[in-house]
């Protein structure tokens, strides 16, 4: 009997050894005689348990990890691939973790875009089909453009790139333009700190992108795009292109797409290595073979985009949630969440805590809440103090925002942003000041300095914090630095200029508490 065997190869899982448990496998395999296959998914996101390796079983797949290629031995010893569910030799293995399904991490979530991670073979047609895949696009193929933007904008799907836009509104914008060349950009160019969800679903899930996009051309009468990817993904770059092949000779991308006259061609470019062309402008000129400089708005990339051509430009996650809401229809989609946030949103759990992943949950739980239920506290040990939410440009939270609940809405209005859900944990060491001065050193080295609130702004805000930290007339350049950053709020062209004062705001104003207590600590003594 041929036993089925799951050993991930995203980046996460080659970075620890991975690939070196996968030969060791197959190794052991020949040597004990045991017939194997070996399926090289994509991670589930539980990366403190990565390498995680999965077994087939009579009654699911049975988890062990995370496993190190020293440990190979010693599974094969324990028969840890004899798919029989009772298995007594292997449940008594130090790594064994029973049904994968049932590992708390993974069971309290709501997975609907990322329901496939980790479960399929991620560059296989006949797998994706066998799990819901292309059943969207062929409800799509049997609906009007039109029909298929109204179930967009009546499931609520909102931009996951940060801004948040109703994605609905962007593609009527584009399908309204007359008939012409029209193209779907996916901005796969993430570069905040702490995200790494949109490369999870091209590692472990390409298909879904590319349905997503597929179903996106249709919708507004696209036939050519592009997926713009970050330069340090190699290996999504690998999975996407060998996905993007399969789908190419099962007619699901090209000409007479699933034996319709319709057409769609994809590809994937690399990005040029900037964070600014993460920024949907800027990364449309680059995209042009451009430097990559903000344009500015109007026009919007929506009636003259790449080449000066209508384009939707949408994040990975946006795009990943589209199969979902054409299979299973707007309402159903449109039921998680709360308020004008709807649907879910893949949170990464990142910084210092135990346990760092990827948690798809719908809006509207409490910060609190996801990280008492999900990160098992901080490596150090220490109580968490700040949490920097929705990447660079997010503020830093303190214990007494973290009830705020995690949806649009309510934290823009405490000062904050949601963004692509990226969320970095710091323990009561955290330096604030230092922190402020990070963000704006970053607005420095990734501005693409076509404004001057921006360019030089951030670089008097860099010398005036500085200042602060060394004790020159504080409260004086404190002030400062609050006019500086409402100058760069106002008037920066962009996101870049006009977010930094965000985090920057909030960790010296949680400085400013820190700097309090510390002087009534000494005046207490």
């Amino acid at each position: 009997m041929t036993t089925t065997i799951y050993i991930p190869r995203d980046t996460t899982t080659l970075s620890l050894d991975g690939e070196q448990v996968a030969t060791n496998v197959r190794i052991a395999a020949a040597r004990t005689g045991t017939d194997i296959k070996l399926v090289r998914n994509g991670s589930r996101g539980m990366f403190w348990l990565e390498p995680l390796l999965e077994v087939q079983t009579d009654r699911g797949r049975i988890a062990f990890g995370p496993v190190q290629p020293e440990d190979i031995d010693s599974l094969f010893d324990a028969d840890f691939a004899n798919p029989d569910f009772a298995n007594k030799s292997a449940q008594q293995h130090p790594l064994y973790l029973g049904l994968t399904e049932e590992i708390p991490y993974l069971k309290k979530q709501q997975r609907l875009s990322f329901a496939r991670a980790g479960v399929i073979d991620p560059i296989d047609i006949d797998d994706y089909i066998k799990h819901d895949g292309f059943k969207g696009l062929a409800k799509s193929l049997q609906l009007s453009a039109q029909a298929i933007v109204d179930e967009i904008k009546d499931s609520g799907l909102r931009g996951r790139g940060g801004a948040a836009f109703p994605t609905g509104i962007k593609w009527q914008t584009v399908l309204n333009c007359p008939p012409q060349q029209k193209y779907i950009v996916c901005n796969a160019d993430e570069g905040d700190s702490g995200t790494f969800a949109d490369r999870l679903l091209m590692e472990a899930d390409p298909l879904s992108l590319v349905e997503g996009m597929t179903i996106a051309a249709l919708a507004v009468g696209a036939t050519q795009g592009y997926i713009y990817l970050r330069s340090e993904y190699p290996q999504a770059h690998i999975i996407l292109n060998e996905a993007i092949a399969n789908a190419y000779a099962n007619n699901f991308l090209g000409d007479n797409l699933c034996g319709s006259d319709r057409s769609f061609h994809l590809e994937v470019r690399l990005g040029a290595g900037a964070y600014i062309c993460g920024e949907e402008t800027s990364l449309l000129e680059s995209l042009e073979g451009k430097r990559g400089l903000v344009r500015a708005k109007p026009p919007l990339p929506a009636i003259e985009g790449l080449f000066g051509q209508p384009t939707v430009v949408n994040n990975v996650l946006s795009f990943g949630a589209v199969p979902h809401i054409l299979n299973d229809g707007a309402q159903i989609y449109a039921d998680y969440g709360m308020g004008r946030s709807k649907g879910t949103l893949p949170f990464q759990i990142a910084g210092n805590v135990n346990r760092g992943g990827l948690v798809e949950l719908a809006f509207g739980t409490s910060l609190q809440k996801l990280l008492d239920d999900f990160a098992d506290g901080t490596v150090s040990g220490r109580p968490m103090h700040s949490i920097q939410v929705g990447g660079p440009l997010g503020a830093y939270l303190t214990p007494e925002q973290w009830q705020t609940p995690l949806d649009y809405e309510s934290f823009a209005a405490i000062g904050a942003v949601l963004g692509h859900g990226g969320i970095v944990v710091f323990d009561d060491t955290v330096d604030l000041a230092e922190q402020a001065s990070f963000s704006m050193e970053f607005c420095v080295e990734e501005s693409c300095g076509k404004c001057t609130p921006c360019r030089i702004g951030s670089v008097r805000g860099v010398e005036v914090i500085e200042k602060i930290r060394n004790g020159d007339n504080p409260e004086q350049n404190l002030e400062l630095l609050d006019d500086l950053c409402e100058t760069m709020i106002d008037m920066s062209l962009c996101a870049m200029g006009g977010m930094t004062p965000f985090p920057v705001q909030s960790a010296m104003k949680a400085y400013r508490a820190q700097l309090s207590d510390q002087q009534q600590s000494v005046k207490g003594h």
